[in-house]
């Protein structure tokens, strides 16, 4: 798809964008050769995990410890059997966290299935069970994201979300902290779903940082990095993507881009915790 590539590429030469993407590569170039990732990339990976669905949870307003977080994602405590709305959010979030190491190859040979599947993880217990894993219908509406303004109706739903597709298949020829970002922000603006559209947008970010090459071992911890910048600055930066002016699509990017930079200092402190034979 010669065309998306040559689009996505003119976006990913954007004033400041360039050096922001390369910025982010070489981040996670050094965490890559990192000593502890010789032997412990299932380690490091799991707690980057734990880390991401810390963060993600945070940005949806659920606030748990990260070691309640890790307790959780390993079985070690057990999800209360009635949930109350934010524990129901966070176990939203920490499913679709974890859903991502399962998703490899599929984005690339069957996106919307691994779409479905993050959907499946993010949204159960939130929606009616018809509506997992599929995009909404007529007459169903996204309460979601309102600060960037209103959902779509869901009759362009579809049209948008085989764009989406067409950025995820754009592989190798687009930088891959690009294809990231963008998809993130459509899934966050399109929301495609009734419930779970900001698990499902970082969670595909991740799996799409991870798949592409970009962060291959998967310790890079993007959603810490857009926790980081606070999340008034991560729905300011979506909002300035949705203007869908080169300089509101380009602050996007470069939120991103600092996201990952950050993702992979987080990532390092995995592995220097890792190695240290503890957790931060």
């Amino acid at each position: 798809m010669p065309d998306v590539a040559a689009s996505l590429n003119r976006l990913a030469s954007l004033p400041g964008v360039p050096e922001q993407t390369t910025a982010a590569r070489e981040a996670c170039t050094r965490l890559r050769w990192h000593e502890a990732l010789r032997r412990r990339i299932p380690e490091a990976a799991a707690e980057s995990r734990v880390r991401g669905a810390h963060a993600s949870a945070a940005l949806e307003g659920a606030n748990l410890s990260v070691e309640l977080v890790r307790d959780l994602m390993r079985g070690a405590t057990p999800w209360p059997e009635d949930p109350d709305p934010v524990e129901q959010v966070a176990r939203g979030v920490v499913q679709a966290t974890a859903e991502t190491e399962r998703l490899g190859p599929m984005l690339r040979t069957a996106p919307l299935q691994a779409l479905a599947r993050l959907h499946v993880a993010a949204a159960s217990g939130l929606v009616e069970p018809e509506q997992l894993g599929r995009p909404r219908q007529a007459g169903e509406d996204s309460a979601e994201f309102v600060d960037i303004g209103p959902a779509p109706g869901a009759d362009v739903v579809q049209e948008r979300l085989a764009g989406i597709v067409d950025v995820l298949l754009a592989g190798d020829q687009v930088p891959a902290v690009v294809i990231a970002a963008l998809v993130h922000a459509e899934v966050a603006h399109v929301r495609p779903f009734v419930r779970g559209n900001g698990a499902v947008a970082r969670a595909l970010e991740r799996a799409v940082i991870q798949s592409t090459g970009l962060d291959p071992t998967g310790v890079a911890v993007p959603e810490a990095g857009h926790g980081a910048q606070g999340g008034p600055a991560y729905l300011g930066a979506l909002a300035a993507y949705g203007t869908g002016t080169p300089e509101g699509v380009a602050l996007w990017l470069e939120h991103c881009s600092k996201a990952v930079v950050a993702g992979a200092q987080e990532g390092e402190r995995i592995c220097d915790a890792v190695r240290a034979g503890r957790f931060l």
